[in-house]
């Protein structure tokens, strides 16, 4: 993966000319004269300066060719994936399944070489690096899974919704794509997700860092899981990352079991983070 690399900006601004003004810097990169290089060079010292880049973007829809898209130099490849997504209203798509690539021609040699981004990598600092129609990027996307959660808190009347997921997303990522896809304004921390396993009558509320899809695939297909969500009755909005407990007070059964027969024997030793109602 390419990463980004940006000169820290308590440097000296004397040190920062020299670098990307000296020959030796980039003259074994391209045959082009320094003074046709030199305005996509001075540009990168002004990080707010805008420029466009051009994303092909047909694992989207197959009817979308490209999106040209006026970001500055900062913008990160996860920003860009975030604007295309918002562009074309995929609020149920999960960003951490889109990644940018890059394309670079060597025009002399017409060899060309295609890079995975790292999200954090700026688009619009690397195009400069290169002249103009030597690259190109694209939106490409990773492998996911589909996971079923229980969403009726979110919307009155849904039973539940299926969403396409990366195994990296994480619980309050899942939570905050499906307040996206109700275009809701409340907060990720307002819910939680939980773990539920009718057969065995218990629930588990998962930790906000948890990967769901990584979850789903410990679950044994003999029992009866699903996730939920549910909302925090004793909310606060959190500050700072504080290590996690589990809620200790009573869970409602979800069920289709009696209530009126004998709790079931605390009998399982790989399950001590769990609720047994």
């Amino acid at each position: 993966m390419l990463k980004h690399v940006q000169l820290s900006p308590y440097r000296a601004r004397a040190a920062d000319t020299l670098s990307l003004s000296s020959n030796a810097s980039y003259s074994s990169l391209s045959p082009e004269p320094l003074s046709s290089r030199s305005s996509s060079y001075s540009s990168l010292s002004d990080t707010h300066q805008t420029t466009t880049i051009k994303v092909y973007a047909r694992c989207l829809r197959p009817d979308i060719e490209y999106k040209t898209l006026g970001i500055t130099f900062q913008t990160t490849c996860h920003e860009v994936v975030q604007t295309i997504l918002n562009k074309y209203r995929m609020r149920h798509r999960d960003p951490n399944l889109f990644y940018l690539t890059m394309e670079v021609t060597v025009r002399n040699t017409g060899v060309r070489t295609v890079i995975d981004l790292d999200k954090d990598a700026r688009p619009a600092a690397l195009q400069s690096c290169h002249p103009k129609g030597d690259s190109r990027f694209a939106l490409q996307s990773h492998r996911g899974g589909l996971v079923k959660i229980y969403d009726s808190v979110l919307m009155p009347g849904s039973q539940y919704k299926s969403l396409l997921i990366s195994e990296r997303t994480t619980v309050d990522e899942l939570i905050q794509i499906l307040l996206n896809c109700y275009n809701s304004k409340e907060r990720v921390e307002q819910f939680s997700l939980y773990e539920v396993c009718e057969s065995q009558e218990y629930q588990r509320k998962l930790h906000p860092d948890d990967s769901p899809l990584q979850v789903q695939q410990m679950w044994s297909p003999t029992q009866e899981f699903h996730f939920l969500i549910r909302r925090n009755r004793d909310y606060r909005r959190r500050s700072v990352k504080s290590s996690w407990t589990p809620e200790l007070s009573a869970i409602p059964c979800f069920s289709r079991l009696s209530l009126s027969q004998p709790e079931p024997s605390t009998s399982y030793p790989d399950y001590e983070n769990y609720f047994y109602i």
